[in-house]
């Protein structure tokens, strides 16, 4: 059972729309158990000294709308029950696997997979638009929602467009979400990079923006041929694709996510040997990643996606180029996105919440999380809080974390979800 708490004066954020205050909050029995007068009340009662939190958020618990997990039992890469420790810990009660697998997850028998008892994660699928991701012939849509996929999605790249084009004619998906990564991998040229003169210069292979933009062009077209339909666009690279999506009207703009990475690493401010070059899409150019944030804060980007692709050791040195591309590690999320947006850019915590939280949800068609009184939906997070990768002991299986061997400074302190983990002062 954890230890009650009182957190004197933390930063409350509530909901979107509605600012951030400052409260006396008592934390008993993993929930937000009082604030106010009554919490000091409660907490004397129990004898607790309050903690000095006046620079601490209490907030709800982060969504990440994609993420791969390929071999969830025995997986040498990843586990589920790695992967939900680590991302509880990191702050995520929402995480949505992608139809990827060892066993594509294309049949309501493959979308069984639940979270692990007491693991404190609500854990979602995404079912497959095709059989076995090849693009080829459509899965069986309706009995695949009916069995509680979340909604469709495909492999990293764009299937045919017409396979897309009959699935969203057929409309067995309704008003489900369907994620679609803007991606043609013939266009790209096998590039390791976008095309810039960073890359240039470094003498990276380089991926042209065309082979997301010529993609996008085609799945903007569907998409205004079926407006009924809830199209979502995954892992949006480059300014080129940022721009097209600008130029439409609000109302009529599908919801795009992008990877947590490309808003922190590009060709230009990567160290050549580090771990993060090997992805897909590829790393962006400084214009490209300073895009990305723009459109992010204004909205024409909907949400942060983790998309934990972890790599197992053997896999991991093998030469980047033949490699699977992704970086791992829902731990770096908050504490590196909070440096470079919040500290770095001036965002303000709600902007970055948006982002990371009640983006994602709407993004995944789910009801905005929020603190309410009696819940253990929420997370305690210390921007100030130093912290080593190296010998965590809520660190993933993946080989391919590339900020592993830094210091990092903000820290998930507590979260209701796990009722044990506390990292706080005592």
């Amino acid at each position: 059972m954890a230890t009650p708490r009182l957190l004197s004066q933390v930063q409350l954020l509530e909901r979107p729309g509605l600012p951030p205050r400052r409260a006396d909050v008592l934390l008993e029995n993993g929930r937000l158990a009082a604030e106010g007068e009554p919490a000091r009340s409660r907490a004397a009662a129990l004898g607790l000294s309050p903690l000095d939190a006046s620079g601490w958020w209490l907030a709800p618990p982060l969504v990440d709308p994609h993420s791969l997990l390929e071999d969830p039992q025995t997986g040498r890469a990843e586990t589920l029950d790695s992967l939900a420790r680590s991302a509880v810990a990191a702050g995520y009660g929402w995480v949505a696997l992608l139809p990827q697998a060892r066993r594509w997850r294309d049949a309501p028998e493959a979308l069984q997979l639940t979270a692990p008892a007491g693991s404190g994660l609500s854990l979602g699928l995404w079912g497959s638009l095709s059989l076995g991701g090849e693009g080829q012939e459509l899965a069986a849509h309706a009995e695949q929602l009916a069995a509680g996929a979340l909604g469709l999605a495909e492999g990293p790249q764009l299937p045919p467009l017409a396979l897309l084009e009959r699935s969203l004619a057929l409309g067995e998906m309704e008003d489900a979400p369907l994620l679609l990564a803007p991606r043609d991998r013939a266009l790209g040229q096998q590039g390791l990079v976008r095309e810039g003169v960073e890359a240039l210069r470094a003498g990276w292979p380089m991926d042209p923006p065309l082979s997301e933009t010529l993609p996008l062009q085609g799945l903007l077209a569907l998409a205004a041929q079926h407006p009924g339909r809830q199209l979502r666009l995954m892992n949006l690279s480059t300014a080129a694709a940022v721009a097209l999506l600008a130029a439409l009207p609000a109302d009529g703009r599908p919801l795009a996510s992008v990877s947590w990475w490309q808003l922190l690493a590009d060709s230009g401010n990567l160290d050549p040997i580090a771990e993060g070059w090997r992805v897909e899409p590829p790393l962006g150019t400084p214009s490209d990643r300073t895009a990305l944030i723009d459109a992010l804060a204004a909205g024409v980007l909907s949400a942060v996606a983790v998309h934990h692709a972890p790599l197992d050791p053997e896999e991991q040195l093998l030469p980047m180029d033949q490699r699977k591309p992704g970086v791992a590690g829902h731990r770096f999320v908050l504490p590196a996105l909070w440096q470079e947006l919040v500290v770095g850019r001036g965002w303000s915590p709600e902007q970055l919440w948006q982002a990371l939280c009640w983006g994602p949800a709407r993004f995944l068609a789910l009801e905005e999380p929020r603190l309410t009184a009696g819940s253990s939906a929420w997370i305690l997070f210390d921007p100030q809080q130093p912290w080593m990768a190296t010998g965590d002991p809520e660190a993933p299986l993946a080989a391919n974390q590339p900020l592993a061997d830094r210091q990092l400074r903000g820290q998930v302190l507590a979260t209701g979800l796990r009722a044990s983990l506390w990292r706080g002062p005592t």
